[in-house]
């Protein structure tokens, strides 16, 4: 990559098949490992389910009971497969995000390069607090409300496997993505298309926006998920807002 201004575009496509061979390497050993230890993996991903987790001790909540089923022949070994598949994306996310970056920096100025390794380097900061606080936060306060509401005590709910992963990697990726909000502000604010007086006066607008975005990224209809995932977006506005 060295010699990038005498290469080909065939040339920029070998080294290209080469960053995306070795990231899909790494990601499918990350995963492999990640299927072989089983135990250890669900440990983490059931943790929300025990009324020790942490979350719950460290907010002093009353124990509860949750339980959780399975309805289909395969469905336990494809959601192992579909969580160390996750696993290992996740895992591995340092190596091919740095593989990727790699194949991109030598068409950068060193200044461009600067400025990009701050945008993917904070991106990727607020990605990980953004899951970290979803599963520690917003995703356990979810599952235990809806998970032990009932309308009557004659109802017992009875949560499916799929239901929980499914709900759980939803929220833990829409969550990271929207932890880009004070990122992208930052970029349109360096690029003047946006500013900070703007921001506060657009605040109403943008507290709707913001319920209409939970709303979609929320893969439940109640108003307490709505709530809890407009709430840490709210926060991030007023940060964004101060950033800019």
């Amino acid at each position: 990559m060295n010699d990038v201004g005498n290469m080909s575009f065939w040339d920029h496509l070998d080294v290209l098949r080469g960053v995306l061979l070795r990231s899909i390497v790494v990601i499918v050993a990350v995963a492999l490992v990640a299927f072989c230890f089983k135990d250890e993996l669900f440990a983490v991903v059931l943790a929300p389910c025990r009324a020790d987790f942490v979350s719950y001790r460290m907010l002093g909540l009353p124990t509860f009971s949750l339980h959780l089923m399975n309805t289909g022949l395969t469905e336990q070994l494809m959601m192992h497969i579909k969580v160390a598949i996750y696993a290992g994306l996740f895992v591995s996310s340092p190596y091919w995000l740095y593989q990727l970056f790699g194949f991109i920096s030598p068409a950068l100025y060193q200044q461009e390069r600067r400025f990009a390794v701050r945008i993917v380097g904070s991106g990727y900061a607020m990605f990980i607090i953004g899951t970290l606080l979803c599963y520690f936060l917003i995703f356990p306060l979810t599952l235990r409300f809806l998970g032990t509401y009932q309308v009557s005590t004659t109802v017992d709910n009875m949560l499916t496997l799929r239901s929980y992963v499914d709900t759980m990697i939803t929220l833990m990726i829409s969550i990271g993505i929207v932890f880009q909000l004070p990122v992208v502000c930052w970029l349109l604010g360096r690029m003047g298309l946006i500013n900070r007086d703007m921001m506060s006066r657009y605040r109403r607008h943008a507290i709707v926006v913001i319920l209409i975005v939970a709303a979609v990224i929320t893969p439940t209809t109640d108003v307490f998920t709505l709530v809890i995932v407009s709430l840490p977006i709210w926060i991030l506005y007023e940060i964004s807002r101060l950033v800019v």
